[in-house]
Protein backbone atom coordinates (compact mmCIF):
# COMPACT_ATOMS: atom_id res chain seq x y z
CA UNK A 1 0.00 0.00 0.00
CA UNK A 2 2.64 2.63 1.00
CA UNK A 3 4.26 1.61 -2.35
CA UNK A 4 1.50 2.69 -4.07
CA UNK A 5 0.76 6.15 -1.93
CA UNK A 6 4.86 7.21 -3.43
CA UNK A 7 3.26 6.17 -6.82
CA UNK A 8 0.67 8.60 -6.75
CA UNK A 9 2.26 11.37 -4.81
CA UNK A 10 5.47 11.06 -7.53
CA UNK A 11 3.11 12.23 -9.92
CA UNK A 12 1.13 14.27 -7.92
CA UNK A 13 3.65 16.68 -6.61
CA UNK A 14 4.74 18.11 -10.08
CA UNK A 15 0.49 19.05 -10.46
CA UNK A 16 0.41 20.86 -7.46
CA UNK A 17 3.15 22.49 -7.87
CA UNK A 18 2.33 23.74 -11.62
CA UNK A 19 -0.73 24.32 -10.02
CA UNK A 20 0.72 27.13 -7.98
CA UNK A 21 1.88 28.86 -10.65
CA UNK A 22 0.44 32.03 -12.16
CA UNK A 23 -0.96 32.09 -14.92
CA UNK A 24 0.82 33.94 -17.77
CA UNK A 25 -1.03 37.10 -18.03
CA UNK A 26 -2.71 37.78 -21.26
CA UNK A 27 -1.00 40.93 -22.88
CA UNK A 28 -1.32 43.17 -24.93
CA UNK A 29 -5.35 43.12 -24.79
CA UNK A 30 -6.68 45.12 -27.21
CA UNK A 31 -10.06 46.82 -26.38
CA UNK A 32 -13.34 47.30 -29.07
CA UNK A 33 -12.48 50.95 -27.73
CA UNK A 34 -8.80 50.36 -29.11
CA UNK A 35 -7.41 51.10 -25.23
CA UNK A 36 -4.75 48.54 -24.43
CA UNK A 37 -3.76 47.05 -21.83
CA UNK A 38 -0.24 45.48 -21.63
CA UNK A 39 0.46 43.21 -18.39
CA UNK A 40 3.61 42.07 -17.17
CA UNK A 41 4.67 39.38 -14.89
CA UNK A 42 7.75 39.65 -12.28
CA UNK A 43 7.07 40.32 -8.41
CA UNK A 44 10.99 41.22 -7.76
CA UNK A 45 10.97 43.88 -9.69
CA UNK A 46 10.86 47.75 -8.40
CA UNK A 47 10.13 49.65 -11.27
CA UNK A 48 7.97 48.65 -14.72
CA UNK A 49 7.98 51.14 -17.55
CA UNK A 50 6.03 50.76 -20.87
CA UNK A 51 7.82 52.14 -23.71
CA UNK A 52 5.86 52.77 -27.01
CA UNK A 53 5.65 54.32 -30.01
CA UNK A 54 1.93 54.95 -29.67
CA UNK A 55 2.95 57.17 -26.34
CA UNK A 56 3.69 60.62 -25.97
CA UNK A 57 6.25 59.54 -23.18
CA UNK A 58 7.12 56.02 -21.06
CA UNK A 59 4.44 55.29 -18.85
CA UNK A 60 5.13 53.99 -15.36
CA UNK A 61 3.34 50.57 -14.89
CA UNK A 62 1.27 49.96 -11.52
CA UNK A 63 1.91 46.59 -9.38
CA UNK A 64 -0.40 44.07 -7.58
CA UNK A 65 -0.18 42.07 -4.50
CA UNK A 66 0.85 39.50 -7.03
CA UNK A 67 3.50 40.89 -8.47
CA UNK A 68 1.25 41.51 -11.59
CA UNK A 69 2.68 44.90 -13.40
CA UNK A 70 -0.29 46.37 -16.15
CA UNK A 71 -1.47 49.80 -17.62
CA UNK A 72 -3.97 50.58 -19.58
CA UNK A 73 -3.74 53.22 -22.21
CA UNK A 74 -5.55 54.67 -24.99
CA UNK A 75 -7.65 54.79 -27.11
CA UNK A 76 -5.55 54.26 -29.22
CA UNK A 77 -4.94 55.19 -33.40
CA UNK A 78 -5.31 51.95 -34.81
CA UNK A 79 -2.16 50.57 -36.77
CA UNK A 80 0.84 48.39 -35.62
CA UNK A 81 3.47 49.67 -32.98
CA UNK A 82 6.54 48.31 -31.28
CA UNK A 83 6.57 48.54 -28.08
CA UNK A 84 9.13 47.43 -24.97
CA UNK A 85 9.11 47.24 -20.78
CA UNK A 86 11.83 48.81 -19.07
CA UNK A 87 12.31 45.83 -16.21
CA UNK A 88 14.48 48.36 -13.69
CA UNK A 89 15.62 50.22 -16.70
CA UNK A 90 16.42 46.96 -18.58
CA UNK A 91 14.90 46.69 -21.91
CA UNK A 92 12.86 43.62 -22.30
CA UNK A 93 10.28 42.30 -25.08
CA UNK A 94 6.54 41.42 -23.48
CA UNK A 95 6.99 37.61 -22.62
CA UNK A 96 3.45 36.84 -22.84
CA UNK A 97 3.17 38.25 -26.89
CA UNK A 98 4.69 35.83 -29.80
CA UNK A 99 4.51 38.75 -32.14
CA UNK A 100 7.92 40.51 -32.13
CA UNK A 101 9.94 43.15 -33.86
CA UNK A 102 12.39 41.82 -35.98
CA UNK A 103 15.52 43.52 -35.63
CA UNK A 104 19.23 42.96 -34.52
CA UNK A 105 19.69 45.35 -31.79
CA UNK A 106 16.36 46.38 -30.32
CA UNK A 107 13.99 44.02 -27.64
CA UNK A 108 10.77 45.03 -28.89
CA UNK A 109 7.36 43.43 -29.03
CA UNK A 110 4.37 44.02 -31.62
CA UNK A 111 1.13 45.03 -30.71
CA UNK A 112 -1.43 45.10 -33.48
CA UNK A 113 -4.65 47.61 -33.06
CA UNK A 114 -6.82 46.11 -35.99
CA UNK A 115 -9.36 49.67 -35.97
CA UNK A 116 -13.28 48.99 -37.48
CA UNK A 117 -12.19 49.57 -40.70
CA UNK A 118 -9.20 47.83 -42.72
CA UNK A 119 -5.86 49.23 -43.11
CA UNK A 120 -3.76 49.10 -45.96
CA UNK A 121 -1.47 46.29 -44.25
CA UNK A 122 -4.99 44.91 -42.67
CA UNK A 123 -5.34 40.85 -43.38
CA UNK A 124 -8.35 40.85 -45.63
CA UNK A 125 -9.97 38.38 -47.57
CA UNK A 126 -8.74 38.32 -51.05
CA UNK A 127 -6.29 36.27 -53.12
CA UNK A 128 -2.60 36.31 -51.38
CA UNK A 129 1.03 35.72 -52.72
CA UNK A 130 3.66 33.64 -51.64
CA UNK A 131 6.69 34.47 -49.21
CA UNK A 132 10.25 32.65 -49.94
CA UNK A 133 13.06 32.33 -47.97
CA UNK A 134 15.96 32.03 -50.18
CA UNK A 135 20.00 31.85 -50.14
CA UNK A 136 21.86 32.99 -53.16
CA UNK A 137 25.74 32.94 -53.41
CA UNK A 138 27.22 36.48 -53.31
CA UNK A 139 30.25 36.54 -55.30
CA UNK A 140 30.60 40.25 -53.85
CA UNK A 141 30.94 39.26 -50.66
CA UNK A 142 31.85 35.59 -50.87
CA UNK A 143 29.37 33.89 -48.99
CA UNK A 144 25.71 32.40 -48.90
CA UNK A 145 23.22 35.71 -48.40
CA UNK A 146 19.60 35.26 -47.51
CA UNK A 147 16.50 37.20 -49.21
CA UNK A 148 12.83 36.88 -49.00
CA UNK A 149 11.18 36.66 -52.23
CA UNK A 150 7.29 37.55 -52.19
CA UNK A 151 5.60 36.78 -55.42
CA UNK A 152 2.03 37.47 -56.37
CA UNK A 153 -1.29 35.64 -56.20
CA UNK A 154 -1.07 34.11 -59.22
CA UNK A 155 2.57 33.78 -59.80
CA UNK A 156 2.95 30.10 -61.54
CA UNK A 157 7.05 29.22 -62.16
CA UNK A 158 6.35 27.65 -65.23
CA UNK A 159 3.80 29.75 -66.99
CA UNK A 160 4.56 32.68 -69.81
CA UNK A 161 3.80 35.53 -67.68
CA UNK A 162 7.39 37.38 -66.11
CA UNK A 163 6.59 40.09 -63.93
CA UNK A 164 8.39 43.71 -62.62
CA UNK A 165 10.44 43.60 -59.46
CA UNK A 166 10.51 46.04 -56.65
CA UNK A 167 13.65 45.55 -54.53
CA UNK A 168 12.78 46.70 -50.77
CA UNK A 169 15.51 47.38 -48.21
CA UNK A 170 15.71 47.51 -44.74
CA UNK A 171 16.91 49.75 -42.02
CA UNK A 172 19.79 49.44 -40.03
CA UNK A 173 19.41 47.29 -37.49
CA UNK A 174 16.50 45.38 -38.83
CA UNK A 175 16.74 41.88 -40.77
CA UNK A 176 15.51 40.93 -44.36
CA UNK A 177 12.19 39.70 -42.09
CA UNK A 178 11.45 43.36 -40.70
CA UNK A 179 9.69 44.04 -43.99
CA UNK A 180 7.13 41.31 -43.65
CA UNK A 181 6.45 40.77 -39.69
CA UNK A 182 6.50 44.61 -39.30
CA UNK A 183 5.77 46.32 -42.52
CA UNK A 184 3.64 43.89 -43.73
CA UNK A 185 4.90 44.38 -47.51
CA UNK A 186 3.11 41.15 -48.58
CA UNK A 187 -0.94 42.14 -47.18
CA UNK A 188 -0.15 45.48 -48.10
CA UNK A 189 0.27 44.46 -52.11
CA UNK A 190 -2.12 41.51 -51.80
CA UNK A 191 -4.48 44.33 -50.84
CA UNK A 192 -2.99 47.04 -53.49
CA UNK A 193 -3.38 44.37 -56.23
CA UNK A 194 -6.13 43.34 -55.43
CA UNK A 195 -7.72 46.73 -55.37
CA UNK A 196 -6.07 47.58 -58.59
CA UNK A 197 -4.27 50.08 -57.41
CA UNK A 198 -0.60 48.21 -57.78
CA UNK A 199 0.56 45.73 -61.03
CA UNK A 200 1.27 42.59 -59.90
CA UNK A 201 4.65 42.74 -59.04
CA UNK A 202 7.58 40.50 -57.41
CA UNK A 203 9.39 41.86 -54.39
CA UNK A 204 12.68 40.97 -53.58
CA UNK A 205 13.39 41.80 -49.69
CA UNK A 206 17.79 41.40 -49.07
CA UNK A 207 19.39 41.06 -45.98
CA UNK A 208 21.29 44.77 -46.29
CA UNK A 209 23.48 44.63 -43.10
CA UNK A 210 27.15 43.62 -43.80
CA UNK A 211 29.69 43.06 -41.82
CA UNK A 212 32.71 44.17 -40.88
CA UNK A 213 31.59 47.90 -41.22
CA UNK A 214 31.83 49.79 -43.83
CA UNK A 215 29.67 48.26 -46.44
CA UNK A 216 30.27 49.90 -49.76
CA UNK A 217 30.13 46.46 -51.34
CA UNK A 218 26.35 46.00 -50.54
CA UNK A 219 25.85 47.61 -53.51
CA UNK A 220 27.74 45.41 -55.96
CA UNK A 221 26.17 42.63 -54.10
CA UNK A 222 22.69 43.73 -55.09
CA UNK A 223 23.47 45.11 -58.62
CA UNK A 224 26.00 41.96 -59.71
CA UNK A 225 24.57 38.71 -57.42
CA UNK A 226 20.95 39.53 -56.07
CA UNK A 227 19.69 40.50 -59.26
CA UNK A 228 21.22 37.72 -61.35
CA UNK A 229 19.98 35.07 -58.91
CA UNK A 230 16.36 36.55 -59.08
CA UNK A 231 16.04 36.72 -63.06
CA UNK A 232 17.38 32.84 -62.84
CA UNK A 233 15.37 31.49 -60.82
CA UNK A 234 12.30 33.44 -61.20
CA UNK A 235 9.70 34.49 -64.07
CA UNK A 236 11.07 38.23 -64.31
CA UNK A 237 10.98 41.18 -66.66
CA UNK A 238 14.97 42.19 -67.28
CA UNK A 239 14.71 45.69 -68.02
CA UNK A 240 15.29 48.62 -66.14
CA UNK A 241 11.57 50.24 -66.38
CA UNK A 242 10.68 46.77 -64.81
CA UNK A 243 12.68 47.10 -62.24
CA UNK A 244 12.75 49.56 -58.93
CA UNK A 245 14.51 50.12 -55.47
CA UNK A 246 13.12 51.33 -52.63
CA UNK A 247 14.38 51.37 -48.80
CA UNK A 248 13.66 52.77 -45.28
CA UNK A 249 16.40 54.85 -43.19
CA UNK A 250 19.88 53.15 -43.49
CA UNK A 251 18.00 50.80 -46.07
CA UNK A 252 17.07 54.56 -47.78
CA UNK A 253 20.33 55.67 -48.16
CA UNK A 254 21.30 52.27 -49.33
CA UNK A 255 18.81 52.59 -52.11
CA UNK A 256 20.03 56.37 -53.44
CA UNK A 257 23.47 54.75 -53.28
CA UNK A 258 21.99 51.42 -55.57
CA UNK A 259 19.98 53.58 -57.99
CA UNK A 260 21.47 56.76 -58.94
CA UNK A 261 24.00 55.19 -59.54
CA UNK A 262 23.14 52.61 -61.72
CA UNK A 263 20.29 54.42 -63.50
CA UNK A 264 20.63 51.83 -66.34
CA UNK A 265 19.17 48.78 -64.24
CA UNK A 266 16.29 51.06 -62.19
CA UNK A 267 14.04 53.25 -63.43
CA UNK A 268 12.14 53.98 -59.97
CA UNK A 269 14.64 55.21 -57.21
CA UNK A 270 11.74 55.47 -53.84
CA UNK A 271 13.99 56.53 -50.72
CA UNK A 272 12.15 56.00 -47.60
CA UNK A 273 13.80 58.64 -44.33
CA UNK A 274 17.39 57.89 -46.09
CA UNK A 275 19.86 57.81 -43.70
CA UNK A 276 23.11 59.06 -45.61
CA UNK A 277 25.85 59.73 -42.78
CA UNK A 278 27.72 56.75 -44.17
CA UNK A 279 31.35 56.18 -45.90
CA UNK A 280 29.56 54.92 -49.14
CA UNK A 281 26.85 58.10 -49.61
CA UNK A 282 29.96 60.59 -49.20
CA UNK A 283 31.95 58.74 -51.51
CA UNK A 284 28.65 58.99 -54.47
CA UNK A 285 27.89 61.86 -53.98
CA UNK A 286 29.96 64.53 -51.90
CA UNK A 287 31.25 65.75 -55.68
CA UNK A 288 28.96 63.94 -57.43
CA UNK A 289 28.83 65.84 -61.00
CA UNK A 290 25.97 63.86 -62.84
CA UNK A 291 24.21 64.36 -66.31
CA UNK A 292 21.14 65.58 -64.96
CA UNK A 293 19.45 65.32 -68.51
CA UNK A 294 20.34 61.64 -68.56
CA UNK A 295 19.33 60.59 -65.01
CA UNK A 296 15.80 62.26 -65.82
CA UNK A 297 15.39 60.46 -69.30
CA UNK A 298 16.25 57.06 -67.80
CA UNK A 299 14.26 57.49 -64.12
CA UNK A 300 10.76 56.87 -64.55
CA UNK A 301 10.16 57.83 -60.74
CA UNK A 302 12.52 59.09 -58.41
CA UNK A 303 10.95 59.96 -54.68
CA UNK A 304 12.24 60.73 -51.41
CA UNK A 305 9.49 60.34 -48.57
CA UNK A 306 10.46 62.05 -44.33
CA UNK A 307 7.57 62.65 -41.52
CA UNK A 308 8.14 66.18 -39.96
CA UNK A 309 9.29 65.15 -36.71
CA UNK A 310 11.73 62.51 -38.11
CA UNK A 311 15.08 62.80 -36.74
CA UNK A 312 16.45 62.75 -39.86
CA UNK A 313 13.67 65.35 -41.23
CA UNK A 314 16.63 68.31 -41.37
CA UNK A 315 19.24 66.01 -43.40
CA UNK A 316 16.76 64.64 -45.85
CA UNK A 317 15.85 68.36 -46.95
CA UNK A 318 19.34 68.84 -47.24
CA UNK A 319 19.38 66.09 -49.63
CA UNK A 320 16.29 66.58 -51.17
CA UNK A 321 17.68 70.46 -52.13
CA UNK A 322 20.87 68.56 -53.04
CA UNK A 323 19.85 66.46 -55.68
CA UNK A 324 17.11 69.15 -57.03
CA UNK A 325 20.44 71.49 -57.17
CA UNK A 326 22.13 68.35 -59.48
CA UNK A 327 18.95 68.77 -61.54
CA UNK A 328 17.47 65.55 -60.77
CA UNK A 329 13.00 65.81 -61.02
CA UNK A 330 12.59 64.40 -57.31
CA UNK A 331 9.33 64.04 -55.92
CA UNK A 332 8.90 64.30 -52.39
CA UNK A 333 6.27 63.22 -49.67
CA UNK A 334 6.76 65.24 -46.61
CA UNK A 335 3.70 63.86 -43.79
CA UNK A 336 3.36 64.06 -39.90
CA UNK A 337 5.12 61.99 -37.88
CA UNK A 338 8.54 60.26 -37.12
CA UNK A 339 11.29 58.03 -37.99
CA UNK A 340 8.57 54.67 -37.68
CA UNK A 341 7.30 51.76 -39.34
CA UNK A 342 3.64 53.43 -39.03
CA UNK A 343 5.05 55.95 -41.74
CA UNK A 344 7.20 53.22 -43.42
CA UNK A 345 4.32 51.33 -44.50
CA UNK A 346 2.41 54.60 -45.97
CA UNK A 347 5.61 55.39 -47.95
CA UNK A 348 5.23 51.88 -49.18
CA UNK A 349 1.71 51.55 -50.29
CA UNK A 350 1.93 55.19 -52.08
CA UNK A 351 5.06 53.93 -54.34
CA UNK A 352 3.15 50.58 -55.04
CA UNK A 353 1.05 52.26 -56.85
CA UNK A 354 2.81 54.35 -58.39
CA UNK A 355 6.02 52.08 -60.03
CA UNK A 356 5.66 50.07 -63.22
CA UNK A 357 2.74 52.05 -64.05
Amino acid sequence: MKKYLYIIAFFLIPIAAAAQRPVPPHSPEVHADDRVTFRYFHPDAKRVILDGEFLSSSQLMAKDATGLWSITVGPVKPDIYPYSFLVDSVQVADPNNTYLFANERFKRSIVDIPGSVPLVHSLRDVPHGKIDYRYYKSATLDTLRRALVYTPPGYDASGKTAYPVLYLIHGGSDTEETWTKVGRAHLIADNLIADGKAVPMIIVMPYGNVRPDPMPSFAQDVVNDLIAFVEDHYRVLKDSKNRAVAGFSVGGGQTLNIGLTHTDKFAYVCSYAPYTATEEFRKNFSSWSPDGNQINNRLKLFTISVGTEDFLYESVKQNISMFKEKGLHVKTYIVPGGHTWMNCRLFLATTLQEIFH
